[in-house]
């Protein structure tokens, strides 16, 4: 694949937005920065087509007017996990060869956040942007649409892209989970995961392993919806508290390996056989699930694959396409 060295694209500018309010560029900027005097009427109609054009100001106007940007705004969940740490090291090592920086964003999965972090990025004229998932703000996805720079969604493809889509079904991981699990038999099946109203992608793959278990017959026995953000501890707390109402669990389901490894380490300190007392089961395929003395079944994720490719077709002046990876059933020695 041919990587270019710079990238120019068309994005709205301030004498846009000074036009589409009937004011003068200087007056404009002075509403836009708040500094000077303008009436409130003025104030208004330059915000209102700031609004409607979806403007983020320039930070470093005319510097790469004619030289290209070598940003990249790169926009992840967390760092709380080695998931995202995995896709960074993927795309690190395409954009550091082809000559470009990256710039990256953590929203701790709140879409205000993601919302402001993108303005602020593009409001450095990036080369590109890299974000994680599909699900933005209305005017989140109106800014990278109309932002004229080449916009890579990555880790799920679940839904309707906005330029190039790169990752796995998370749907089709769901499923196969509990297709899994129902292959070897269980019946009283318990989950552990976090509020999906923030980790969106966890709750499409909940969703979906919960329709597979009710198209065998089956429902999940009892779930565990932890507050916050996924960790080792949550999983752990979690497993616990969904013991104490249902001891008699055959296997867990959890969100991803994090959790999951918290549920082991909650078993090892009870005294709970796994997998002869209890099964886990875990999703993305994580280090620390692989070299534990009983390696996690789990569903292994490309995920620096993913930021690889994700990199270069960030810097390609291809077509807007969908590049689905897949993912790998493992099954470990905890089921």
């Amino acid at each position: 694949m041919n990587v270019p060295a710079k990238l120019v694209f068309r994005v709205t500018t301030l004498t846009d937005v000074a036009r589409a309010a009937g004011v003068g560029e200087s007056t404009a900027s002075r509403v836009l920065r708040n500094k000077g005097s303008f009436s409130g009427d003025v104030r208004d109609r330059v915000l209102k087509a700031a609004r409607d054009l979806n403007y983020v100001p320039n930070r470093i106007a005319g510097t790469l007017a004619s030289t290209g940007s070598q940003l990249i705004g790169i926009i992840i969940p967390a760092l709380t996990t080695s998931v995202f740490p995995d896709l960074l090291r993927g795309t690190s090592s395409v954009l550091e060869s082809a000559g470009f920086q990256s710039v990256i964003g953590v929203t701790e999965y709140e879409a205000a956040r993601e919302e402001q972090l993108i303005e602020s990025i593009l409001s450095w004229r990036p080369a590109g942007i890299l974000i994680a998932g599909l699900e933005h703000t209305d005017r989140s996805r109106a800014m990278l649409k109309d932002s004229g720079v080449r916009v890579v969604e990555v880790g799920d493809i679940d839904g309707q892209g906005i330029d190039i889509v790169v990752g796995f079904s998370m749907r089709a991981a769901g499923r196969a989970a509990a297709q899994y699990l129902l292959r070897r038999k269980f019946r009283r099946i318990g989950y552990v995961g976090n509020e999906s109203t923030n980790d969106l992608r966890a709750g499409k793959r909940y969703d979906e392993f919960k329709i597979t278990l009710s198209q065998a017959g089956l429902a999940v026995t009892d779930e565990e919806i932890t507050p916050g953000l996924s960790s080792i501890k949550a999983g752990r707390d979690g497993l616990q508290r969904l013991l104490k109402r249902e001891p008699n669990l055959e296997v867990v389901y959890f969100a991803n390996d994090d959790m999951a490894m918290g549920g082991y380490f909650h078993c090892l300190a009870e005294g709970i056989a796994v997998p002869d007392d209890l099964a886990l089961f875990g999703h993305n395929g994580l280090d620390v699930g692989r070299l534990a003395p009983q390696p996690l079944s789990t569903i292994r994720t490309p995920r620096v694959t993913v930021g690889e490719i994700g990199a270069k077709l960030l810097l390609s002046r291809g077509p807007s396409q969908v590049i689905d990876l897949g993912f790998e059933v493992f099954e470990g020695m905890t089921t």
